[in-house]
């Protein structure tokens, strides 16, 4: 039975249309920082490569502002969901014109809808919030962010068991320096990318687990080798683990795919080109 009451959730709801503007210069240091992260090229020189703007406008949370898992305390912008877990789940992104460095630019955020569901697995509550990328008076990007909150997992999630035959092709298998320097460049205090006993004793998980986005950047720095991005959709449908290996992966038109040891798929993304 749900714990959630239609009370919570109409105040949860009552977050939807609230926004959030700030401000904040493209330098090109943040840039380089983030493009050595993610392992493209750093030497980009006028204009921002696709989902290079999460290297900026990142939250700023005081030591006495961070829960205990890491992230910002519930509340704020976004509204204060109370089940204890928060994944990033899906971005729905549009490259309408380039975003220049070394310009001022403008990030308007709203809270666009906010909806519980309840299942076998428990509650489960989704918050989509619209972003603006503005420069010069121009909308360059847009971005359709969903946030899944949860309840807390008393059983523990096994680690994926490899395919008889091991994945091939263009592999990449993340390590531990490489999730601490996504942490860092993207400000995000997650502990379950950094802190093992935290993400094994507290979250349930087998091992670190790698970033989302992290692995969308990836995927999108993929996609770009066949052309110019006009949109990219993503989603994530299963975590991979620190010490795995992970094919990064064309799948017919328009789509990348980032494939765990075990063969699921982790992230899917569905792709245009200009």
């Amino acid at each position: 039975m749900s714990d959630i009451t239609e009370d919570m959730i109409a105040e949860w709801r009552s977050a939807i249309g609230r926004t959030e503007t700030l401000k904040q210069r493209l330098e090109a240091e943040p840039l380089r920082r983030y493009a050595l992260a993610v392992g493209s090229d750093r030497n980009v020189e006028k204009v921002l490569p696709p989902l290079a703007h999460w290297a900026f406008f990142l939250p700023e949370p005081a030591d006495g502002d961070i829960g205990e898992d890491g992230h910002p305390k519930r509340g704020g912008f976004l509204p204060a969901i109370t089940l204890p877990r928060r994944m990033f789940a899906s971005a729905k992104i549009r490259f309408e014109a380039p975003l220049l460095i070394g310009e001022e630019a403008e990030l308007v955020s709203t809270v666009a809808d906010v909806t519980h569901k309840s299942g076998r697995s428990g509650d489960l509550v989704f918050v989509e919030v619209d972003r603006e990328l503005r420069q010069g008076g121009v909308v360059r990007v847009t971005e359709r962010q969903s946030y899944v909150y949860r309840d807390a997992d008393n059983n523990p999630v096994p680690l994926p068991t490899p395919t008889a035959d091991p994945l091939d092709g263009d592999l990449w298998e993340p390590s531990t320096v490489n999730l601490f320097r996504f942490s860092a460049v993207t400000f995000n205090g997650h502990r379950i990318h950094y802190d093992v006993p935290y993400a094994t004793g507290v979250e349930g998980y087998p091992a670190l687990i790698v970033h989302g986005p992290f692995i969308a950047a990836k995927l999108a720095a993929l996609a770009a080798t066949k052309g110019e991005l006009a949109s990219f959709d993503f989603r994530a449908s299963a975590p991979i683990f620190l010490g795995q290996p992970i094919r990064l992966q064309h799948a017919g038109d328009g789509e990348v795919q980032a494939v765990r040891c075990d063969g699921a798929t982790s992230t899917s993304a569905k792709v245009t080109y200009k």
